[in-house]
């Protein structure tokens, strides 16, 4: 597997009045191109700490993070970064909100016509061209976090990064935004990292399941390899002994974790993280 992306043994501090706080340390995780990955633990797992390393916000305190062979050191239009918000310009229309990066990052590569173009495929991409000329508050909630991600699609970038992006939506706008991602992902087969905290979203769409210790000093406890075959249908899934399976081993990790922090943390300094693939046991 080539390492389209590095996340180097990264460690950090931040400095309180208490003395500094390690929330990471040691997390090392290679990543293929078009790897769809999700990051799942407890709250204050570092999980966004983790993604904000990654898009450049956070400067890590030890290791580093590598894309394509060039190293993360700033926020850059190759990491797009889609939250639980979707931070959308209420008195801008889904057409101009989407336009806005379009300009930022293609400002003298593409003519007016061909940003156009450009804006409003990404918005078909998302199922929005019908409303593309309607303001943040003229659309709904699941409506407007396609927007966000149409507008992150449009800039391009080697690496998308989603922080619990269906996280405040309700559970039927969040299984058709999954579908959607789904066959977004499949056509421009983007690298994509996803914080999530529903365990069925993460095997639903993820290549590879990553789960996160309990803080301080949180680190990669286990990586789960989902090898269902794709596209996934999440109807015919439901029943499907392998995806329970990989279902119970991600429950199994943090209801563990939740149960006694202490004593699994004490197990990790002798147990190196596992992959856990097709056909082992629970």
């Amino acid at each position: 597997m080539s390492h389209y992306l590095d996340i180097d043994h990264v460690g950090i501090e931040f400095p309180t009045k208490n003395g500094p706080f390690r929330a990471l340390q040691g997390v090392d995780l290679k990543i293929a191109k078009g790897e769809f990955i999700s990051l799942i633990g407890h709250s204050g797992c570092g999980k966004s700490t983790v993604l904000n390393i990654v898009a450049g916000l956070y400067g890590a305190t030890e290791g580093g993070v590598v894309l394509e062979s060039k190293e993360v050191s700033e926020p850059g239009p190759d990491r797009a970064v889609v939250f639980q918000n979707h931070s959308l310009l209420p008195w801008l229309t889904a057409y101009q909100n989407v336009e806005l990066a379009v300009k930022e990052v293609f400002k003298g590569k593409l003519n007016r016509s061909e940003m156009h173009e450009w804006i409003e495929h990404n918005l078909e991409l998302v199922h929005m061209s019908h409303a593309m000329h309607k303001r943040p508050d003229e659309i709904s909630g699941g409506m407007k976090q396609r927007v966000g991600i149409a507008r992150a699609l449009a800039m391009q970038p080697k690496v998308l990064l989603m922080d619990e992006p269906f996280g405040a939506l309700d559970a039927l706008t969040r299984a058709h935004l999954q579908d959607s991602l789904m066959e977004i992902q499949q056509e421009l087969n983007n690298t994509v990292i996803m914080i999530t905290h529903d365990v069925d979203e993460a095997v639903l769409l993820s290549d590879r399941i990553v789960m996160m210790t309990n803080g301080p000093a949180a680190t990669i406890g286990e990586i789960l390899k989902v090898e269902l075959e794709r596209p996934r249908n999440r109807v015919e899934l439901a029943d499907n002994a392998e995806y329970n399976h990989y279902r119970s081993q991600v429950l199994k990790f943090l209801y563990e974790r939740q149960r006694n922090p202490a004593q699994t943390e004490g197990k990790k300094k002798s147990v190196k993280p596992r992959l856990v693939g097709k056909g082992e046991a629970a």
